[in-house]
């Protein structure tokens, strides 16, 4: 059943911050990826209880496919106009688009992860499943450490 609460609230907020996204320019992008990087953290932490209850890496299929999904987007989630000059409110630093190689070698190792973590569902090795969960979640620290205010 968490399951699949976890998937209708990710699908709803997926799309609404996509349809945002579309119709208002820049501010949509920066709404939706703040939906987006907000629903990473469901999923993670989805991941996480599970990995914790002792839980089947398989039980968690969907929550890894939408986070290497998720993982593979993030560059396009930030072009050139949805940094601070949008007028929106963001948490991401100017160092996003002045260091853009670092952010993008930042954001693929991220992606590689996110798929191993996709790959490791598929299977029955729990202690590898939850050694690349922190895998995971140490490229996404690398990340915000370098890119994300507060």
């Amino acid at each position: 059943m968490r399951k699949w609460i976890t998937a209708a609230v990710v699908g709803l907020l997926c799309v609404g911050g996509a349809a945002n996204a579309q119709g208002d320019g820049p501010a949509g992008i920066i709404q939706g990826r703040q939906a987006a990087m907000m629903l990473s953290g469901v999923a993670m932490g989805s991941i996480k209880a599970s990995i914790d209850a002792g839980q089947a890496p398989a039980t968690q299929r969907f929550n890894t496919r939408a986070l290497a999904r998720w993982a593979h987007a993030v560059p396009g989630m930030f072009p050139a106009d949805s940094g601070p000059e949008a007028g929106v409110p963001t948490h991401a630093k100017a160092e996003v688009w002045s260091d853009r190689a670092g952010f993008d070698a930042r954001a693929a190792d991220y992606a590689a992860a996110a798929d191993r973590l996709a790959e490791l569902a598929a299977g029955e090795d729990a202690a590898a499943f939850s050694a690349q969960w922190t895998v995971v979640r140490q490229s996404c620290n690398a990340c915000h450490t370098a890119y994300k205010a507060d």
